[in-house]
């Protein structure tokens, strides 16, 4: 899986440890940077992230931010893009399952390392379930997007 990555200077260092982590499972990384811990902004590098998930570039992507909240905000204004901010190793499983999400959003201030990497796994390794429920819903989430498309 080819998966592209991003990180402000809140997620460098956990970037930093992501990424030959996930080149040990066998994927292979875009990384966007940032390339250190001096102030940069996070929109910076949630956007080419997502251009490369929704141009087809990478199948998925992973953005790091201190806390993962704005990361996944300006994530989630790109078109075709369902982004989730995960904390937990449930809800990395249940994102995938429910919610066929294509960018994870992490919190370098929130989780650690080893936390990071087994969500990490879980919310590669785990397919969506394709159940009806969910797919209608995310029919509906498709419609809203839609809707507000090109709208200020």
């Amino acid at each position: 899986m080819k998966i592209a990555i991003g990180a402000d200077h809140g997620g460098y260092s956990l970037k930093e440890v992501v990424v030959p982590f996930l080149q040990t499972l066998g994927h292979e990384v875009v990384d966007v940077g940032c390339t250190c811990d001096q102030s940069v902004d996070y929109p910076d590098y949630a956007l080419p992230v997502c251009d490369l998930v929704t141009s087809g570039k990478a199948d998925r992507g992973i953005l790091i931010c201190g806390t993962g909240i704005g990361m996944s905000i300006a994530a989630n204004k790109v078109r075709g893009i369902r982004c989730a901010l995960v904390h937990d190793l449930f809800s990395a499983q249940a994102t995938r399952d429910h919610n066929d999400t294509n960018v994870l959003a992490l919190g370098e201030r929130i989780i650690g390392p080893g936390v990071a990497q087994e969500i990490i796994r879980i919310w590669i390794e785990t397919p969506f379930s394709k159940g009806e429920r969910h797919v209608g819903r995310l029919n509906k989430v498709k419609q809203i997007e839609e809707k507000y498309a090109g709208q200020s």
